[in-house]
């Protein structure tokens, strides 16, 4: 495997590509929007250099930049050896995409989504060859967290899920195997009922975001408290990913207050744009 293509530049579509390319990948960059695929450069740029400052990575940035090359289309899926979808948590949109992939992606290219609750088995009823679909799902900052699941659809095969796993490992992380394709995979309905928990504490008054987050941290050896989580995934992607658990059924993985919703509606997005459960200075640091 040579080349990766990445969709999408957000967040977690430019973190993806980041670690791709230093690990020596050719990735392409797809991103509609070119203000989005220029900042997700610059975030590259910052986030490659820090790492080469402390000696985390053994080659100058320079080098592993210039193995990303942005696009503002889909067409590259033809050279690609693998496709990561990692576009927004909108299973209209993902679909879309995965209906293009698999008419210009070869038929043994393995098409991956980033997606954090959505079935594989969705998105792969839109792509031509199903069973070369799987879910690569990232945790964020992805240059930073080494975790990433695998996640087997019912069409998927052995084989894809197999290469999927060797991939992660090449890149220096540990896949968390899914063997069976439910929304919200493991790790995010794990988090997602604890979140629901905190959340309407929080929105009842019992406690502050702070507090629960520094009682999880002290208390139950988390390394970032769940609203800390939640600004770094982004208050957009929570509201959706709950959203869409209970379109299917998934009820008890979803707040039952707003807070969420009401904060969404006020700009307050998260890490991203400075302001969510805490507020951040423009570097990303929390404030106090």
């Amino acid at each position: 495997m040579e080349k990766v293509m990445v969709v999408g530049a957000g967040f977690m579509g430019a973190g993806i590509a980041q670690v791709c390319a230093q690990r020596g990948y050719r990735v392409e960059l797809v991103e509609v929007n070119p203000q989005a695929l220029e900042k997700a450069l610059a975030g590259m740029r910052s986030s490659v250099a820090k790492l080469a400052a402390k000696g985390l990575i053994s080659e100058p940035a320079e080098a592993v930049l210039a193995r990303v090359e942005p696009a503002e289309g889909l067409e590259g899926a033809a050279q690609a050896d693998l496709v990561i979808e990692a576009a927004f948590e909108s299973l209209e949109l993902k679909l879309k995409i995965f209906a293009e992939l698999g008419r210009l992606a070869r038929p043994d290219t393995p098409l991956a989504s980033n997606t954090s609750s959505i079935p594989i088995g969705r998105l792969a009823e839109a792509a031509s060859h199903p069973e070369r679909v799987l879910g690569l799902h990232f945790f964020g900052p992805v240059p930073l967290m080494g975790l990433v699941e695998v996640v087997k659809g019912a069409q998927t095969s052995t084989e894809v899920f197999e290469r999927g796993v060797e991939f992660i490992r090449r890149l220096g992380k540990t896949p968390v195997k899914v063997e069976k394709d439910i929304p919200g995979f493991v790790m995010n309905r794990i988090f997602a009922a604890a979140f629901r928990e905190a959340a309407d504490l929080v929105a009842a008054g019992v406690v502050t975001p702070a507090d629960a987050d520094a009682g999880m941290k002290l208390g139950y050896g988390w390394n970032a408290g769940p609203f800390e989580i939640a600004d770094n995934a982004g208050l957009d992607t929570i509201a959706l990913i709950g959203k869409f658990m209970k379109s299917v059924g998934e009820d008890d993985l979803a707040p039952r207050s707003g807070l969420v919703e009401s904060m969404v509606a006020g700009g307050r997005l998260g890490r991203k744009v400075g302001r969510g459960f805490y507020d951040y200075t423009p570097e990303g640091k929390r404030k106090p």
